[in-house]
């Protein structure tokens, strides 16, 4: 819901009797859904601020931080009686967002304490994931807010166990989108640390956290860029910088998108099967190359951004048996090439659980083979969070596939830096729901890490051309070189040249 409080003060709280308390089993959390109020738990701080009311993820009641004033407050349990080993809190929350600080995490554990940020979710529950090793027979399960007047979470469905995972919030990938770096770079771009060191973009982002590369591929494109020339040298920088690679076939001489699918030039006079032999030769020749020269793809992109199909009109959404076709020669290649390489199909609007399904059961219907499924995910044009993670749930558990996501961004600033009308603006900012600063900017990539890491069957994320600073001469279109760039204020290094606190984000998963 859009948070107008069944409860303002505690005062007018709803009040919980509390039962009889039972005595926990060694390893048990006392009243992990909040339906006998507060017992169980502790609470410090602005007390009145963490109260139960009605309402919640499951069951009838929630524990909800919230006060008309500034506030801070810690609701916690320890839980005892455990074995030593790896244990992970899960539950629910559903936040405002934006507060100074506020996080769930895990302490007292004999090991580092463990922390999830608890994001910005709209009207949605999320679900939360935080891993710690525990050495010393106990654990206390923290549950804080330091809040603005206003900003609210609720939480619901805490659940504490034996697992597997490694401590964190553990995401596999943790990447990022580089393809125009080299274009970047041959006009006089430069990157440097926060402090001012200019150091090659590829190892200053795997000290950042960033262990997996993505790179688009094109045909024939106008200026040279982006092909398979240019993806075979940027791989190599890659592996020297021990990061992961996931290729992106556009399948096209430009941008290829939902709105736009356009055959490469020398592809477009071509019938249907020697269309569908283009796809495959292209596809087997780039990952066969990398593998050659050593630097295979750990994944590989099948079309980019595919809601409405790729190579128009042969392989358009409204001619399935014709993309489904298309879409297995791709496929096919990409084992042939590189039996390693997981095949990726990969859809913009991710919070659109609706088309989503529509769009895989109909290539789950002609047996279009793949491994992983990706989207995109922008907040300020594909929704809330809570929408991203409830699709990736239903698509990861419907079709049996690890997800991900492929792309996203986020502006620090809506200010220009070069003739190019910037993308992301004022107006987005709002919709996005953080503020366009270098905080907002961290915020929302934390955020969206946090969410996906929620996901039991994702990998990971990847951030959208964080390397994209505006450089005169290296603009978007490659048949224009008067043109600009219109991604400059969503890039992790500002208008200086320094790397921005969002890019040190990556480093906690």
């Amino acid at each position: 819901m859009l948070r107008t409080p069944l409860v303002l003060t505690a005062a007018t709280a709803l009040v919980v009797a509390a039962s009889p308390a039972h005595a926990a089993a060694p390893g048990d959390v006392r009243n992990p859904g909040f339906e006998t109020g507060i017992t169980g738990w502790s609470e410090s701080g602005s007390r009145a601020a963490s109260f139960v009311e009605a309402g919640g993820s499951t069951g009838s009641h929630q524990l909800t931080h919230y006060a008309d004033s500034a506030y801070r407050v810690t609701t916690s349990q320890p839980v005892t009686g455990l074995r030593r080993g790896t244990y992970t809190l899960s539950l629910r929350v559903r936040s405002s967002g934006n507060q100074p600080s506020a996080y769930v995490g895990l302490n007292s554990c004999g090991s580092a304490e463990e922390r999830a940020a608890i994001p910005r979710t709209g009207n949605a529950w999320v679900r939360l994931a935080v891993t710690v090793r525990v050495t010393g027979g106990r654990c206390t399960i923290v549950l804080h807010s330091d809040a603005a007047a206003g900003q609210y979470t609720n939480f619901d469905d805490i659940a504490f166990g034996p697992s597997d995972s490694a401590p964190g919030t553990p995401l596999a990938i943790t990447g990022a989108d580089v393809s125009h770096v080299t274009k970047n770079e041959d006009h006089g771009a430069v990157y440097r640390t926060a402090a001012g060191q200019r150091r090659d973009p590829f190892p200053l982002l795997a000290a950042n956290g960033v262990n997996s590369i993505r790179l688009k591929v094109w045909v024939d494109p106008a200026d040279g860029y982006n092909d398979k020339e240019d993806v075979l040298a940027q791989a190599r920088r890659a592996k020297a910088a021990g990061q992961q690679l996931l290729i992106d076939f556009h399948y096209s001489d430009a941008w290829a998108d939902p709105g736009k699918q356009n055959k490469p030039a020398a592809w477009a006079a071509l019938g249907f099967e020697q269309l569908k032999q283009a796809v495959y030769d292209h596809t087997y020749e780039v990952l066969h190359d990398l593998r050659a020269q050593g630097t295979p793809a750990a994944m590989a992109q099948v079309g980019n951004e595919i809601n409405g199909g790729l190579l128009w009109p042969d392989g358009r959404w409204d001619n399935w048996d014709g993309l489904a076709a298309l879409l297995t020669a791709g496929s096919t290649a990409v084992t042939a090439a590189s039996p390693e390489t997981k095949v990726v199909l990969h859809l913009a609007e991710g919070g659109d659980n609706g088309g989503h399904r529509w769009w895989f059961d109909q290539a789950t219907a002609r047996n279009v083979p793949f491994d992983v499924i990706a989207v995109s995910h922008y907040v300020y044009w594909h929704g809330t969070l809570g929408a991203l993670q409830a699709n990736l749930l239903d698509l990861a558990s419907r079709y049996g596939k690890p997800v991900m996501v492929a792309e996203t961004a986020y502006g620090f600033t809506t200010a220009e830096n070069d003739h190019e009308t910037n993308i992301f603006t004022a107006a987005l900012a709002e919709a996005g729901g953080y503020p366009a600063t270098p905080r907002g900017q961290s915020d929302a990539l934390r955020d969206i890490l946090t969410v996906v890491a929620g996901v039991p069957d994702a990998l990971g994320v990847f951030y959208w051309e964080p390397t994209w600073t505006a450089a005169d001469g290296a603009g978007w279109d490659p048949a224009d070189p008067a043109s600009g760039d219109g991604w400059e204020n969503q890039a992790l290094f500002d208008y200086d040249w320094r790397a921005l606190p969002a890019l040190s984000v990556f480093k906690r998963f």
